[in-house]
This record gives structure tokens, sequence and C-alpha cells, in this order.
């Protein structure tokens, strides 16, 4: 036993030698999970204890009263609980499908581009939207939209109509945000199945126009088979963020408009409304562990669904 536990330990030992290097290039990343994602978990409680700072953190995380799941009860005790769930589900759906199919689209045209100085441009031009903020982007919109002085109207006006009030027009108001999501994402996502397409091996697309393939064939039977991978492990982890949607796209972009709430309210904003006004960290905590359970099980559920259907795109 004892010759068995040394085997070991100097196997052991000759591995740390052997991948020192490797190591050694992983400790940052492993330091920052550790500091970053592991430590924080205890803040975990927060959300079963009705918090109160008395001291500091641990000191108050102790001393605060255990309320179990009282914490969670305000996420569905307003009346318009229905109407939340339902727009952050349709909506975080209708992102998933577009954004994988769209960037998909663009990227199978910037990649039979033959002017591909042209192509960069196009590149750069749809990713830039991706590093502005939403509220430099809801300017913009109400430059567009705006009652008064807005483009849109003026345009209207012109033709002999009457101005439009955007800010209190629900119907149109789903199309604008789904519009200006795909709009400011579809370069970031592009960029990725570009990156993509670029790394199969052109002796595959050599064959098929030695045997007669059209370019849609080649598309359809070499660059979309080779692409499944990448789609399949960006769409179990989009399916995670099912209940999370982008605080500023339903905020800031709508003016946070009250005739807008019953088609512009998600999640997020339901909380960060009820949260300004009484204040409690516990429901803040209770409300940002539900997102983060219910998009585990999604990843999971979904990674488990890829796994018997096609266990080598799976995640893992």
């Amino acid at each position: 036993m004892k010759k068995r536990k040394k085997g070991k330990q100097s196997g052991f030992l000759t591995k740390l030698k052997t991948n020192k290097e490797l190591l050694c290039l992983s400790l940052p990343g492993a330091v920052w999970f550790l500091l970053f994602a592991y430590l924080p978990l205890f803040g975990i409680l927060v959300a079963f204890k009705k918090y109160r700072l008395s001291g500091g953190f641990f000191e108050s995380l102790i001393e605060s009263e255990f309320v179990g799941f009282d914490n969670f009860k305000f996420l569905f005790s307003s009346g318009d609980a229905w109407i939340i769930v339902r727009n952050t589900i349709l909506y975080n759906a209708v992102f998933i499908i577009l954004g994988v199919v769209l960037p998909v689209i663009v990227a199978l045209l910037l990649n039979e581009l033959r002017n591909k100085g042209m192509a960069k441009v196009y590149q750069s031009s749809m990713f830039l939207p991706y590093f502005l903020s939403w509220v430099v982007v809801s300017y913009c919109v109400f430059a567009f939209l705006n009652p008064e002085k807005g483009y849109f109207n003026s345009v209207i006006q012109q033709f002999g109509g009457e101005g439009v009030s955007w800010y209190t027009e629900k119907s149109v108001w789903p199309f604008i945000i789904i519009f200006m999501s795909q709009w400011k994402g579809i370069g970031y996502n592009t960029v990725v199945y570009l990156a993509s397409i670029c790394g199969i091996n052109k002796t595959y697309y050599e064959a098929a126009v030695i045997d007669g393939a059209t370019k849609w064939q080649q598309i359809k039977y070499i660059t979309l088979p080779l692409l499944k991978p990448v789609i399949t492990i960006l769409l179990i982890m989009a399916v995670g963020g099912i209940f999370k949607s982008d605080f500023g796209l339903f905020f800031q972009l709508p003016k946070d408009s009250g005739p807008l709430y019953p088609v512009t309210n998600v999640l997020d904003t339901y909380i960060f409304r009820a949260l300004k006004t009484n204040g409690e960290i516990g429901m803040s905590s209770a409300a940002a562990l539900f997102q983060s359970t219910v998009g585990f099980v999604m990843i999971m559920g979904a990674n488990k669904l890829v796994s018997k259907i096609d266990n080598e795109n799976a995640l893992f």
C-alpha cells in the first residue's frame, strides 16, 4: 500500500513538473475565478435573509434575520407577473433565433465578397454599434422618434399625415426593440461565425468545385455542417439567459415610458423599479439567484437534449 501511495505521489509530482509552464499560465485565471466567482458565492445567503447593515458584510450577514423564501415572493406577487415573465421569455426566444440566423447569413455573405478590403469595412461598420452604450443609442433613436421634432414625424407631416406619439404607441415597440437589439449585436455575432468560416479547410471547397458543386451547394453541404458545432454551443449558452434581459434595451431605449410597460416591462426592469421603491437588498439577491438557477437548469437541459441528438456537438 505504501509503495502504491508513493507511486501515485511521484506520478502526481511528475505531472506537475511536466505541466508547470501551463500551470503558471493558468494561475492568474484560476486566482481571478477564486476571488470573483467562487468567494462571492457566500453572498447567496443574502437571498434568504432580511439583510440589514450593522457593520461589516459578514457581521451583517450573520445578524440579519433569516426569512427563508419570503424574498422570492415579490417576483410573483404582482398582478403583472404573468406579463413580465411572458415578455422576458418571448423577447429572449426571438433574440436567440435571430441571433443565430441573421449573423450566420451576414457571415456567409461577407465571406463570399471578393473585395476583402470592402468586406473588412462592412465588418467594422457592423461591429461599431456593439461598443455603444444603450444611453447613447436611446438618444439616437429619440432623434428619430421625438413626437415634436423627430425625423419620422417630420417626414409623415410633409406627406400630409399626423405625427405619431411614438413613446405611447405600444404596438410598434416590440418591433423597435427587436430591430435595435439585432442592429447592436449582429456585428459581434457575425465576427464569431466569420472566424469559424475562415477556419474551414479550403480543400473541401476545391474538391466541391472540381465535382461541379454550385455556391449554394458548397454552403449547404460544407459550410453549414462545419458551422454546426459553433452554432450549437452558442445556442446552448444563449438558452441559459432566457430569464435575463438587457436592462439598457428595455429601460433606456423606451425612456422608461409608463404607457409602454405592457410591452417593455421585463424581469430586470420590474426588479429595478420594485427595489427602487423598497430598497431591499435581500429581494435583489433573491431575484438574481432565481435568474441564475433557471439559467443553469436551462443550460443543463439544453445540453442534455443536444447530447441525445448529437453527442459530439454537446457543450459537455
